[in-house]
């Protein structure tokens, strides 16, 4: 599709929308001029309400904290730069959007009074807003300039289309100043699309140069495989669309984007900005959040079809390269129970008073030879109970065929959890041989990478094949290719595997009357 016939998608698609919008959010024609200044008033006293009132088919949830906050901000710091690295579905263009056309149309001044008829009589009124904006000039960079254009239609529409905005403020559009890519509202507001690498020196309204940047979706995957290339369009940035700015002019800097690679632009403009947020689309305890429009249910629905590193990346602000340790795992048919002298069933909690959406893992290992055999393999973002489910599954299915260990992360034991196997042991009528792992295991990446990337490459760490379709196997494998020294991907699957293979080699382990299995139980303090 050519550049012409994108854009004339996009304005068709803008005069769908506003002709909704407008259709949804009616106008008062029968309150009288004082009532509506009055309206104003209020509004502009509350942002919130403004956004809402005049933005109705965006504003359709709540705000989070996070985003009052953040307005709270920008509407107070004429001179502050902020980055935005915000997951997909969180509004930050729309945000960004709202607060900028406050900014570009809410006066400082007071309201100038004019004469006007009512009927037959001449009566004083106050009628709009004299004196300046509180911004003038908005330059918004993009990837490109296509890119840059499209990101700045939805001002475009709202300036010329909006009748809530046109009925309150006046007619914006300016004939004569109105492209796609730039244009100059009647109260004198520039508005600049630009891509990177474009020519932005020299952009003034009248007087006053850019004292609103915006950057948005400026990173793209394939510009971030290239150093060389993020190097390029991070120097532009500093030196040619930074540097449009006044040095006496307050001016507001608003990066918007997901951090898609280690090395990208929004990372380095993380490390300049007044301040940034890092919002991903489920908090550090698994929650929404923002709960008013995205529910756990529908964040499932979405993420489910998608990769793990493909989660990370678009929802997480978790750029995953992967093979960058173990670039593939190695699968056959396991030998029989018999073969193996004991087994090791290590778990990871991830321990988070029975949070379900930790990842929690067990491995269950055996040694065979020189080969250390993973026979079954449990990874998933599920609750205490179910991860204590799968040791009695374990226990249920080879127990009595050959000594199984079964040891978890010290200090993951605490009495939430001796609660949660108490109710287990009950639940299953059997007592579960839990032991914790109490070694000091330092260095958590480090430690992985040491022990298990050896005996991958060397083909002496093996999957069950009968394993492999399965959801739990392929959250394994995931987390495996996405284990690099940099990267904050899970990696419980790999910390349980490690684990297991760590007790299968010490000492220990291999003198079989010194550890509890289930065939000889002895009383230990420290297990329950």
């Amino acid at each position: 599709m050519t550049r012409s016939a994108d854009l004339k998608k996009a304005l068709e698609y803008w005069d769908e929308f506003m002709e909704n919008m407008n259709r949804s959010s009616p106008i008062d024609y029968e309150e009288s001029k004082q009532e509506q200044l009055a309206r104003i008033k209020e509004l502009e006293d509350n942002p919130e309400a403004w956004f809402k009132h005049y933005f109705a088919s965006y504003y359709t949830s709540e705000p989070a904290p996070f985003h009052k906050e953040a307005t709270k901000r920008i509407l107070s710091n004429p001179e502050w730069y902020e980055v935005r690295a915000w997951s997909r579905e969180l509004s930050k263009s729309v945000r960004t959007m709202m607060e900028v056309l406050y900014l570009t149309l809410v006066g400082h001044e007071e309201p100038q009074r004019v004469k006007s008829k009512r009927g037959r009589k001449t009566v004083i009124e106050e009628s709009g807003r004299k004196g300046r904006t509180k911004k003038k000039n908005v330059m918004l960079a993009s990837s490109s300039k296509d890119d840059a254009t499209r990101l700045l239609l939805p001002y475009k529409a709202q300036l010329e289309k909006n009748e809530r905005l046109i009925h309150d403020y006046g007619i914006q559009e300016k004939h004569g100043s109105w492209t796609e890519s730039e244009f100059i509202t009647r109260k004198g507001v520039a508005f600049r699309a630009i891509g990177a690498g474009g020519n932005p020196r020299g952009t003034r309204n009248e007087a006053i140069r850019p004292d609103v940047l915006l950057i948005d979706d400026f990173d793209t995957d394939e510009d971030c495989r290239n150093p060389e290339t993020v190097k390029k369009k991070w120097e532009w940035l500093e030196k040619a669309f930074y540097a449009t700015r006044s040095i006496s002019n307050p001016l507001l800097v608003i990066f918007c984007g997901n951090i898609i690679a280690e090395d990208c632009c929004i990372n380095k403009a993380i490390k300049m900005a007044d301040h940034h947020d890092i919002i991903n689309i489920r908090d550090k305890n698994g929650k929404s959040t923002w709960a008013q429009k995205n529910t756990e249910a529908m964040i499932d629905r979405a993420l489910k079809p998608i990769s793990y590193a493909s989660q990370q990346g678009e929802y997480f602000n978790n750029p995953i390269t992967e093979g960058k340790v173990f670039k593939s795992l190695h699968y056959k048919k396991m030998r029989p129970i018999k073969d193996y002298s004991f087994l090791v069933a290590y778990t990871d909690p991830s321990y988070k008073s029975g949070k379900k959406n930790d990842y929690k893992a067990t491995a269950l290992i055996g040694k065979w030879r020189d080969e250390y055999h993973v026979i079954k393999m449990y990874c998933a973002q599920t609750t205490t109970a179910a991860m204590l489910d799968w040791q009695y599954e374990i226990m249920k299915k080879y127990g009595g065929k050959v000594p199984i260990y079964f040891l978890i992360e010290w200090p993951s034991i605490d009495d939430t959890l001796k609660q949660e196997i108490k109710k287990a042991n009950t639940r299953h009528g059997v007592t579960l041989p839990l032991r914790a792992d109490e070694r000091n295991k330092g260095d958590k990446y480090h430690r992985i990478e040491s022990s298990l990337e050896p005996l991958n490459r060397d083909e002496q760490l093996w999957f069950n094949e009968e394993m492999k379709p399965s959801e739990h196997m392929k959250t394994t494998e995931a987390q495996f290719l996405a284990l690099s020294p940099k990267s904050r991907a899970h990696d419980d699957a790999p910390d349980a595997v490690e684990g297991g293979v760590f007790f299968i080699n010490s000492q220990t382990i291999s003198d079989m009357g010194k550890i509890e299995g289930l065939m000889h139980i002895k009383h230990n303090p420290k297990r329950y």
